[in-house]
């Protein structure tokens, strides 16, 4: 069970790099600060790229978990 409660999931299982990245940051553009975004990958770069992405954004990567066949990352809108 995730330790966090998403207010939106989206969902990037099979897309590759860099879609799940625009897709985040499309999804993040809907939500308002404080709310947080699941997003649900099987690409092992978005583990790196993630990361990055909320470092520039100024949004704050909360975590992860192991989904069954991907993982969930867990992002709050800065």
């Amino acid at each position: 069970m995730a330790q966090w409660t998403p207010d939106e999931v989206l969902d990037c299982r099979g897309l590759s790099c860099p879609m799940p990245i625009l897709k985040t940051k499309k999804a993040l553009k809907n939500l308002k600060p404080g709310q947080i975004l699941e997003i649900q990958g099987t690409d092992p770069g978005t583990r790196n790229d993630l990361p990055a992405f909320t470092q520039r954004s100024g949004d704050e990567l909360l975590g992860e978990e192991q989904g069954d066949g991907y993982i969930s990352f867990f992002v709050k809108k800065g």
